[in-house]
């Protein structure tokens, strides 16, 4: 039997989601949450094999509970959903170790085939999502000018930045500046929003 974990925060695809997998005799929904950061008390009580889980959920993103289970829990195997996959949202799964990325869209009976194909220990990508992902353009940002935009992300201002990375205030605003110019972005906001919907940051 395969134990499955069932995370979405709407409550009538959370409820779909279990219909269809709880109507297959090998497989079993054993917990189903509704915040990121349930899932991994919810694996760890309840050991699923598999945790099905959205790409967009509150608390934390599934992306970032995928690399938390990887870590504290690897036995349990990531399936992600998605509605709308930017190429770096599959970057970061690879890095955070999933399984399986899948759309939202995917008919339930190759769902439940991931499902089975996932607890048996392949890794299944759907092959448009894969498509889109290698003919994205690469990051064209220096490891620095990605320190220095991830800490403006988080709300850091120059100053800030200059000091928690140990550079000066000129260096920072120059870093700023080559990414807002290398990312084709029209201020340092919109810069970290390209950035992050590539998966770069």
């Amino acid at each position: 039997m395969i134990r499955v974990l069932v995370a979405e925060d709407m409550r009538i695809l959370r409820d779909t989601l279990v219909a269809v997998l709880n109507l297959e005799d090998d497989i079993d929904v054993v917990a189903q949450v509704a915040d990121g950061q349930a899932i991994v008390p919810a694996v760890v009580a309840d050991r699923p094999d598999v945790a099905v889980v959205d790409i967009d959920l509150p608390g934390a993103d599934g992306l970032t509970a995928a690399a938390v289970l990887h870590e504290q829990c690897p036995q349990c195997h990531v399936l992600i959903l998605t509605v709308l996959s930017r190429p770096g949202e599959l970057r970061r799964a690879l890095a955070a170790h999933v399984s399986g990325f899948l759309p939202k869209d995917t008919p339930s009976g190759e769902l439940v085939d991931a499902v089975r194909r996932v607890a048996a220990g392949e890794r299944v990508i759907d092959p448009q999502l894969a498509l889109r992902a290698l003919e994205a353009p690469g990051n064209p940002l220096s490891p620095r000018e990605v320190d220095v935009l991830r800490e403006f992300a988080a709300g850091s201002g120059p100053a800030e930045i200059a000091a928690a990375l140990h550079l000066s205030y000129g260096t920072v605003r120059n870093y700023l500046a080559s990414a807002v110019t290398k990312l084709g972005a029209r201020n340092r906001v919109d810069a970290v929003r390209i950035a992050t919907e590539a998966g770069w940051l």
